[in-house]
Formats: C-alpha cells, sequence, structure tokens
C-alpha cells in the first residue's frame, strides 16, 4: 500500500491541480467529523446535538462544505469530458456530423467512467447491508437502535443521488457555460432564487423541489468557471506548486497577486453577507444542516440561503489556494492526499455505520451512555471519535478494492449510445434517491417512501440502480478514460 502511494503520487503529472484532490478529501472528512459529532445517540435512539444545543448552530456555516465537494466535481467533470473529446476520432477537425455522432460516444464513455468510481463501491456497500438488513429481520429483530441504524445508513446516500445528477448534466452545462460563461451560474441562480420566491411569496406547492437541481447544479457550474481560470486564481492552469514563489520574483507580481484575489474574495464576502441576510430577514433557519422537526430547512430541499453559503465557502477555499499549493509541494503531504484520495468514498459509505458500530458496542457491553451534551458526554467524545475512526479503517480495509475502477477495453462506445447511458444513469441516480429516502428497514414489511410522487421500496430502489449502471455500461464500454481529477 505504501509502495503503490508512493509510486502514484511521484508519478504525479506538473499539470495536475493538487489542490483540487486536497479539498475533494477534505470536504468528505469535514462531513464524516460533523456526522459523527452531531449524532446524539441514546438507548432510545438518534437525534442530533445541534437540537440538544442550538447556540452550537453557526457551527454549520463552516461544517457544511458539501458545496465544495460540488464545485470540486464541477472543475473534475470539465477536465475528463474535455480530455475525452479531444481524444475522439477527428478531434476538435472533425465535421460537424462526425463530432456530433462522437460527442454521443463520448458522453456515454464520460459516463461509465464516473459512474464506476462511484457505484461500484455504492452498489457493495447497498447488498452487504441489504444481506444485514434481512438476516435482522428474520430473525425478529429490528427495534431499538438496529431499527434506527437500518433506517439510517443508507441517508447519506442522497449525495451520491445528486452527484450522479452533475455527472449527467455535465455536457450541456458545459456547453452553456463555454457560451455564456457567468451568465450560465447567474442563471442558475437566478432561477434557484424565483424558486424561493415562488415558494415562500407565493406558496407554490411541490416547487421547492427544483432547487435540488438550481441550487447544487450553480454550485458545479462555479467548478467549470475554476477550469478556465476564471475565478482569478490562476486555477486554469497547472497545479501551481512552485509558481507563487516564481512569480513572487517578477516585478509587480505581488500586486498581480491581489488582483487575482479579487474574484474569490468577492464571491467570500459576498456570499456571507447574502446568507447573514437572507437568515435575518427571510424564513430561512440559522443551521446549514437539516434540523429535525423544523418547518423549513436549508438543506432538504435546498435555499437560496444554502447557495450563497456556498458561494462564500467556495470564495474561501479559494482565497486558501497558494498556501495550500506550498503545503502540497512537499512529498510527504502530497503522498497522504493520494492515500486518502484513494480510500475516501468507501470511508463515506462505511462511516455512520462505524458510528453506530461503537455505540451498539456500548450498548452491548452496558456501558452508560451519558445524556447529550452534558460534562460526561463531551468527556467520553474523544474515545467514540477514535473508536468510530478505527472501525471505519477497518471497514476501508475490507472494502477499499471496490473503489478502484475497471480497466477500460479497447473498443469505442457505438454512436447512439448516449441516449442508453442518459436513461441508465436517470434510472441509477432515482435509485440511488430513492435508497436514501426509504432506508432498508421494513424490508419484509415492504416498507416504502415517496420519490416525486411515486412510492418506492427498498428493493425497487435497488433494481432500479442496478438496472441503471448496467445500461450505462453496456453503452459505455470501452472508452478510453480522458484525464482524471476523480469524482
Amino acid at each position: 500500500m505504501g509502495s503503490a502511494v508512493r509510486v502514484l503520487a511521484e508519478a504525479t503529472p506538473a499539470t495536475r491541480d493538487r489542490y483540487v484532490d486536497l479539498l475533494r478529501v477534505g470536504s468528505l472528512a469535514v462531513v464524516v467529523l460533523g456526522h459523527w459529532m452531531m449524532a446524539a445517540v441514546t438507548p432510545d435512539g438518534v437525534g442530533n446535538l445541534l437540537a440538544v444545543v442550538p447556540a452550537l448552530q453557526p457551527l454549520t456555516w463552516l461544517l457544511q462544505v458539501m458545496p465544495v465537494f460540488f464545485f470540486v466535481g464541477g472543475f473534475s467533470h470539465a477536465l475528463s469530458y474535455r480530455s475525452l473529446l479531444r481524444k475522439r476520432p477527428g478531434g476538435p477537425a472533425a465535421s460537424d456530423a462526425s463530432a456530433s455522432a462522437s460527442a454521443d460516444s463520448v458522453y456515454a464513455a464520460f459516463l461509465r467512467a464516473r459512474l464506476q468510481r462511484l457505484l461500484r463501491p455504492t452498489m457493495v456497500f447497498v447488498l452487504v447491508w441489504g444481506v444485514v438488513a434481512l438476516l435482522v429481520q428474520l430473525l425478529g429483530g429490528g427495534g431499538g437502535l438496529t431499527g434506527v441504524t437500518l433506517r439510517l445508513v443508507t441517508q447519506p446516500l442522497w449525495f451520491i443521488g445528486i452527484y450522479l445528477a452533475m455527472v449527467a448534466f455535465t455536457p450541456p452545462l458545459l456547453r452553456l457555460h463555454e457560451r455564456y460563461g457567468w451568465g450560465a451560474f447567474a442563471g442558475l441562480a437566478g432561477a434557484a432564487a424565483t424558486v424561493d420566491v415562488l415558494r415562500f411569496a407565493a406558496g407554490v406547492p411541490y416547487v421547492e423541489f427544483l432547487n435540488f437541481a438550481f441550487v447544487w447544479l450553480a454550485v458545479h457550474q462555479l467548478g467549470f468557471l475554476r477550469a478556465d481560470g476564471r475565478l482569478g486564481t490562476g486555477a486554469g492552469s497547472a497545479s501551481g506548486t512552485g509558481s507563487a514563489s516564481a512569480s513572487g520574483l517578477a516585478p509587480g507580481a505581488g500586486l498581480r497577486a491581489l488582483r487575482s484575489l479579487r474574484v474569490p474574495a468577492l464571491l467570500a464576502g459576498g456570499g456571507l453577507i447574502g446568507a447573514v441576510v437572507l437568515v435575518a430577514a427571510g424564513p430561512y433557519p440559522l443551521s446549514m444542516v437539516g434540523m429535525p422537526g423544523e418547518k423549513v430547512s436549508n438543506m432538504a430541499p435546498p435555499t437560496l440561503a444554502l447557495l450563497a453559503h456556498g458561494l462564500w465557502l467556495v470564495g474561501a477555499v479559494e482565497l486558501l489556494r497558494a498556501p495550500a499549493a506550498r503545503l502540497l509541494a512537499r512529498p510527504r503531504a502530497w503522498r497522504t492526499v493520494v492515500a486518502a484520495n484513494g480510500v475516501a468514498m468507501t470511508a463515506f459509505l462505511w462511516h455512520l455505520t462505524a458510528m453506530l458500530g461503537v455505540y451498539g458496542a456500548l450498548l452491548a457491553l452496558d456501558v452508560p451512555l451519558p445524556e447529550p451534551a452534558t460534562a460526561a458526554w463531551w468527556a467520553q467524545t474523544p474515545l467514540r471519535l477514535a473508536a468510530a475512526a478505527a472501525l471505519t479503517a477497518a471497514l476501508v480495509a475490507a472494502f477499499r478494492a471496490f473503489e478502484h475502477p475497471a480497466p477500460p477495453s479497447a473498443t469505442t462506445p457505438a454512436p447512439g449510445s448516449g441516449p442508453l447511458a442518459a436513461l441508465g444513469a436517470t434510472l441509477c441516480l432515482l435509485g440511488v434517491l430513492g435508497l436514501s429516502m426509504v432506508g432498508l428497514g421494513g424490508l419484509l414489511e415492504g416498507r416504502t417512501a415517496l420519490l416525486i410522487a411515486i412510492p418506492v421500496s427498498a428493493p425497487a430502489a435497488v433494481a432500479m440502480t442496478l438496472g441503471g449502471w448496467l445500461l450505462v455500461e453496456r453503452a459505455g464500454r470501452g472508452a478510453v478514460r480522458g484525464s482524471d481529477q476523480r469524482p
């Protein structure tokens, strides 16, 4: 493992943006830590520490970092899709007819490459937990913390469902970006604002669910702007490791560096001010994560306040790019990021399993669970976190092999494979979203949840995901993978 990581790290091309990899790993790590910290587990169930101690809710303005992950995804998707387009037959000089046909094949190849990294570890996670859920219910269990676990472990899959939608929409939205630039982002942000006006001022029912697309795709669009260097930090160039010191010797380099920070500073300042104003004056709650029992959530569905929060986070991380690049120029730091990137999705999938496993072990051993937020609870927290991290590491060791995609075959996807791949991606995202909502409890009773007004059971959700994945595999098999900044 160590030697393989060292080889990968040393083989990193100079053009790779290492900061993107750090942001990806860092954002998932913050999400994992946040879930571990927010869980207020008692023998009767799982609550939310932020509901027990509302004074902690402002911390979500730092810890709700999913917008950073989706922003990084936009950057990576733009690089990967453009690389595949350049490698198509005829390349940029292809005729309009042949370019259209090959772009259709590239779309299928792009979806297959992206979905492999997401769905292989996800489906292993789902199948393992599905077997466990069936055994538990056949043996007459499923109550107490076990039942809560069967419902909770699939909830983070919503993130993968939304991410699948971003992958599927990358080609058309990238074309909009190439034509309109900031205007494409402004259109999505304006649509998100319009949805909230219709929702809160006009009382239009169900319109709020459109913001699952508009808000997250707007953040994703910022990644396209970064890929083209339009956020002002030189992000469209190489990794930048070492470039800062060289430029610092040139006349006027300091002034140019300050000017390059204008857009990130405007994003950070404007987003933060916008979020504060919206929360203070509007119907938006303080917490940037969902809270139990609240009438309005900034997360589900996303709101304009969450978009403003995403803007300030994107601006903030871009302001930190130069010092981070200097850090990542150090071999040991970069090897750490490379190692973490190879298992990040597996760790994300299994981190709730580990956390609930720790609490289950404490209950089984009759270790007293202090009341959440008490002095005894806080004193026990470091031990619980260390145990959850250790169990997550063990689960990663067991399942990490599934995170590595299968090598591509030598053939090229057939013309016309794009629509088949799009259908498969649609089934995948609906299946994953449905599974995140229904959970794995009540399998034998046929428990369902509403997905776009349609009742969906866990077996049906798994079948949709598997069926969609097979369609994408069939449509995109044989693609030559392009530049990969990972999902």
